[in-house]
């Protein structure tokens, strides 16, 4: 994707991971480096470990069983196969396969919990677990399994499996990560990589298992995701406006001022920007233009796409507490103590994974209503029925925004949230769990939904665009428009509509026709001497948190 600087290493210390990390393992096989520190941390961690094992008190998933089996004490000889009998067990995934940069990020984000030292692992099972990231295999992780309490148990075990030697795992195929590469043996993969299977010690089957990982792997990868498409919504918002015979002047600071929520009023900035020196909206400003005001879908825009920004901002200061956060139970404190605790618990992360399909669903919906605009010539100004090249002969994009329409259904069902599902397990030991491993799975549908409906608007703004002329749109949106024209012919006699639908897809996907109109937003802002904010920045930047007890 064009707006992501792509780093080629990772390095996992004591101290929180950011969202580029993040994105950089998981979607572009960064390389992963553990920091001395951490090797320094694991070694303190395990000791800890090391002396309760030896102690007759019992401690928890060290000496005991696990869940409603914790009063079952286990004698040393046979801790070993706790620890495996734990993996195999849990490891009890059905269904489709997770994608694999999910599987990337959840690999990550928990060799960053055991690099703390909190959990107690050994530092060569850290290693191995950066091992397999950088041979580039991805544990095969069915997709149903996980209540999100006590963590990603099941989609975390089968990782665990695999370091094992056990399962199947994803081996890529030369240097991307596609799903296309070979599904093979564990013990096959590992040592063709070189890499020798762990033979787990006390507790490190636990700490492997026990994390919010995969439901934290999902935000931090629709938060990346959403960044982009929200404000990709002001860009096919401000085309719409401008095809439409729309007007900006309800995008004015004063009045963005009267209501000072920092999303709209970004939103807002960044709309009028792209419009800037419209000879279109030109056209028809002043007396002449004889409407009072513009339909909700063309005037509420900022305040739409603006409380996008702004819940996006919430759900990112949830990821950075969670990426600063050592989860696992029980944990080791700096003084030594082996203690129990419900960190585990997915509710944080499920909440915000719900909010932002909420989010997904009303952007999209809104970016379907110009779309309808368009091919109405009760509504859309002058244009042709459906925009086609022959109305009658031709359909245009009538069956486009059917499409459009069918996705915003969809979005509508998967708004509903799941984390209010609790439904107990473990004997009623676990009566209460956070579903956000099933609120981020619809979320990454919702996201994709959300392409494809703002891929169709833009679609089908620039259509309308190319029949204003002679009139002559915004630097910026004809920039964009100019990207998209790159791949998909103008107006003419029908085409085969799926082929453009996809290829518009990609150019939202990729970031191309926001980066070429937010180039020209850019430039403009620097001549006349303003910055990212006066061009209407995505105002979700968070500032960072240091993590519990690690360098932060």
């Amino acid at each position: 994707m064009v707006d992501f600087a792509q780093a080629d290493t990772v390095q996992v210390g004591t101290g929180p991971l950011i969202e580029a990390d993040v994105v950089a393992v998981a979607r572009y096989a960064a390389r992963v480096i553990l920091a001395p520190e951490a090797l320094t941390a694991l070694v303190a961690g395990r000791a800890a470990v090391k002396r309760l094992g030896s102690s007759t008190s019992p401690a928890y998933g060290i000496s005991t069983g696990f869940g409603a089996l914790a009063t079952r004490h286990i004698p040393p000889e046979s801790r070993a196969r706790l620890q495996r009998s734990l993996i195999r067990s849990h490891a009890a995934g059905s269904g489709p396969e997770t994608e694999t940069e999910v599987v990337r990020a959840m690999m990550l984000l928990r060799l960053s919990t055991l690099a703390t030292g909190r959990t107690g692992v050994r530092p060569e099972t850290a290693e191995a677990l950066q091992a397999l990231l950088n041979a580039g295999i991805t544990p095969v992780v069915p997709e149903h399994g996980s209540l999100g309490c006590s963590g990603d148990l099941a989609p975390l075990a089968h990782v665990a499996l695999a370091l094992t030697g056990e399962g199947e795992v994803r081996t890529a195929v030369g240097s991307g990560l596609e799903s296309a590469g070979l599904v093979q043996p564990a013990a096959q993969a590992l040592a063709a990589a070189g890499i020798s299977p762990v033979v787990l010690g006390e507790k490190e089957g636990l700490a492997l298992i026990n994390g919010t990982d995969g439901m934290l792997g999902m935000l931090v990868l629709a938060c990346h995701d959403l960044d982009r498409l929200i404000r990709t919504a002001d860009l096919t918002a401000a085309m719409s406006v401008e095809a439409l015979l729309g007007t900006d002047r309800v995008f004015a600071p004063e009045l963005q001022a009267l209501r000072p929520h920092p999303g709209p009023v970004a939103a807002a900035a960044h709309m009028r920007a792209l419009l800037a020196g419209s000879a279109i909206v030109a056209s028809h400003a002043g007396p002449a233009d004889t409407r009072v005001q513009d339909a909700y879908s063309l005037r509420c825009a900022p305040q739409v796409n603006g409380a996008a920004r702004d819940t996006l901002a919430h759900a990112r200061s949830v990821a950075e507490y969670e990426l600063a956060s050592a989860i696992d139970n029980p944990v080791v404190l700096r003084d030594g103590r082996v203690e129990s605790n419900g960190n585990f618990h997915g509710a944080p992360l499920a909440y915000v994974l719900d909010f932002l399909a909420i989010v997904a669903a009303d952007v999209a919906s809104m970016s379907e209503r110009r779309t309808d605009r368009f091919l109405d010539v009760a509504r859309n100004h002058g244009l042709p029925a459906f925009l086609a090249d022959d109305p009658g002969l031709d359909s245009g994009h009538m069956i486009a925004q059917y499409t459009a329409a069918a996705i915003v259904s969809d979005l509508k069902r998967l708004a509903v949230p799941a984390s209010v599902d609790s439904i107990p397990s473990s004997a009623m030991q676990e009566d209460h769990v956070s579903m956000g491993w099933s609120a981020g799975r619809k979320l990454r549908q919702s996201v994709d939904g959300l392409t494809r409906v703002l891929a169709i608007e833009l679609l089908t703004a620039a259509r309308g665009l190319d029949l204003r002329v002679p009139l002559a749109p915004a630097p910026a949106t004809a920039a964009a428009l100019r990207e998209l024209r790159l791949r998909v012919f103008g107006p003419g006699p029908d085409r085969q509509m799926s082929r453009e639908i996809d290829a518009a897809v990609a150019v939202v996907t990729d970031g191309l026709a926001l980066a070429a109109a937010d180039t020209v937003v850019e430039r403009g802002a620097l001549a006349e001497g303003g910055g990212p904010d006066e061009a209407g920045g995505s105002g979700t930047d968070q500032p960072h948190r240091p993590r519990p007890g690690g360098s932060g």
